[in-house]
């Protein structure tokens, strides 16, 4: 049986197509953003092509570089919380018996079946002052005050006031847990599922224990898939816009927040483009350090 990649023709229609859809829908644009990165604005916000580094030079100010290092230490913060949530669940629908797991799965995909937008404002109604949250603590304060009532001891309690949990950077990184999650879980199941468990057996039987077997034969095993999903969580909660407008409040501008600005309201595309492509950089190297971790990881030396 002929091999398609042996038929030249069959390998281009196969190809060029995609490569095509790619070349035009995201390169070209990439490459139209990195040349207006180098360019200047008008007075009335146009862009002039040219080749100044003034916008890089710009985007390495305190002021921006400030809102850079927000940005990393959020996202840094979203990735250590996801994993500490999502490490101990993909272990759990990795090793649940067959008839539960694909009911496990869907649990875990299924935010990605309603729209980010609706889920976001789901949450504000979740954390607003008045919202399910502080109406389920008042409810459980009510019930405290009525039980040392019942003791003798009225007022205790005192009068319940709503936690500020909306509007501030808090709530930013719950939203951002809250969609970056499966993210991180589906990449380790993946690759915990794929794992040889008589490694864990052996393990076990020579009596490591559960914990020490965790620690040096599961989660080493299971590195490259944790790796990748630490890698989704963090540059998904890098470059995020839409959490830190609807959640956020007025110090929990992120560096997407003010890329939107200059390409928006501010009409500074060659800044914005600048400040896009600084982030892209971070991209860039996040993936070189993660490509060099899995080379050396299969013994390929440099």
């Amino acid at each position: 049986m002929e091999n398609w990649r042996d038929n030249k023709l069959v390998a281009a229609i196969l190809i060029v197509p995609a490569s095509a859809w790619i070349l035009i829908f995201f390169t070209l644009p990439l490459v139209i953003v990195w040349v207006f990165s180098f360019g200047e604005r008008g007075p009335q916000g146009q862009t002039f092509l040219a080749f100044t580094l003034d916008n890089y030079a710009r985007a390495l100010e305190l002021i921006h570089l400030g809102i850079l290092w927000k940005s990393i230490w959020t996202a840094a913060i979203t990735t250590l919380i996801c994993f500490i949530l999502g490490f101990p669940l993909a272990l759990g629908v990795a090793f649940a018996p067959a008839r539960y797991k694909n009911l496990l799965l869907l649990l875990v995909i299924l935010p990605f079946w309603t729209n980010l937008l609706i889920r976001t404002y789901a949450w504000i109604a979740v954390l607003r002052t008045r919202g399910f949250l502080n109406f389920g603590l008042e409810w459980v304060h009510g019930k405290l005050d009525a039980l040392f009532s019942l003791v003798k001891l009225p007022d205790v309690m005192g009068t319940f006031q709503p936690l500020a949990l909306l509007y501030n950077h808090s709530a930013v990184i719950i939203g951002l847990v809250y969609v970056a999650l499966p993210f991180l879980v589906l990449p380790i199941y993946a690759t915990l599922e794929k794992l040889d468990r008589s490694l864990m057996e052996a393990s076990l039987d020579l009596g490591a224990g559960q914990w020490r077997t965790m620690a040096f034969v599961t989660i080493p095993l299971a590195f490259p898939g944790i790796l990748s999903g630490l890698m989704l969580v963090f540059i998904l909660s890098l470059g995020t816009y839409l959490t830190p407008v609807l959640l956020g409040g007025t110090d929990s501008m992120m560096i997407g927040n003010l890329i939107a600005q200059e390409f928006g309201p501010a009409r500074d595309w060659p800044f914005g483009s600048a400040l896009s492509f600084l982030l892209l950089y971070i991209t860039f190297i996040i993936l070189w350090i993660r490509a060099v971790v899995a080379r050396r990881s299969k013994g390929v030396s440099y």
